[in-house]
């Protein structure tokens, strides 16, 4: 197994035909869906467990990174649902991440924090693997999809929603869309090697941006208008296109001392 679909808020139910699978990592123990598809195994991981009962302060984002290390997974598509700050940007559409803006407080962020594990620094210049991207950006005009841009994604510690002073900070600073769970999960990822992409659901309009209050079902009417076909453009990468990790940097980001 090397390609893994991480997946966020409302893409839980896409695949019943599935086996599960538990792998115990010195983090703790990690559930995954593995879905045989013309006989290529692709590994779910539900980021907030199954039925979207951990927040997104509590996700134990080291076991899930290590838990696909221990399955052989080299490549990643990920699924964020997001708030938007940028008025170009509207609940349902999808936007690719391309960098990001850390504002989490309390989260573990590294697999390396010295004695055994050693100093360990790694490269950002590309968090999101811009080899996955282009993939993206080509299956998803195969299969229909429209992706509206990309995005600078600020990451907050939540789980309460942002402040209308937050929000004009964060998008003075250059931010386009605001979620809660995509550090440190692109930064581990990153740390173990991996070619990770996320894609970017817009649910909401972040606070301040729109008179429209957030409600849970305009987050999941968000979320069922495009998740199908991002599933289905994740899976023409994986079942049809070549991925060869020696076309972008991310297998050496790491820098030991």
């Amino acid at each position: 197994m090397k390609k893994a679909i991480i997946g966020g808020t409302g893409v839980y139910d896409l695949y019943p035909n599935c086996y599960s699978k538990t792998i115990n990592t010195k983090y703790g123990e990690v559930v995954v869906d593995i879905v045989n598809i013309n006989g290529e195994e692709i590994v779910f991981l539900a980021r907030h467990g199954k039925g979207h009962t951990v927040p997104p302060h509590l996700i134990n984002y080291r076991a899930n990174l290590k838990a696909l290390e221990m399955l052989g997974i080299k490549y990643i598509y990920a699924t964020a649902a997001v708030g938007s700050c940028n008025e170009n940007y509207q609940p349902g559409d999808v936007v690719i991440l391309t960098d990001f803006i850390d504002f989490t407080k309390n989260r573990t962020l590294t697999f390396y924090e010295g004695g055994e594990e050693g100093v360990v620094h790694t490269n950002m210049d590309n968090p999101y693997c811009p080899n996955l991207i282009n993939k993206f950006y080509e299956a998803s005009r195969e299969v229909g999809l429209k992706v509206k841009g990309e995005a600078i994604y600020i990451c907050t510690e939540g789980p309460r929603f942002e402040t209308k002073a937050e929000i004009k900070m964060y998008k003075k600073l250059g931010g386009d869309v605001v979620g809660m769970t995509n550090v440190p999960e692109v930064v581990l990822a990153k740390e173990l090697g991996m070619c990770y992409s996320a894609i970017g659901i817009i649910t909401n309009w972040c606070t301040g941006i729109n008179a429209t209050d957030i409600v849970l079902h305009d987050i999941q009417g968000s979320m069922n208008k495009n998740k199908e076909k991002i599933m289905e453009t994740f899976l023409k990468v994986f079942l049809e296109k070549k991925l060869d990790q020696d076309s972008c940097k991310c297998k050496d980001s790491r820098i030991k001392l």
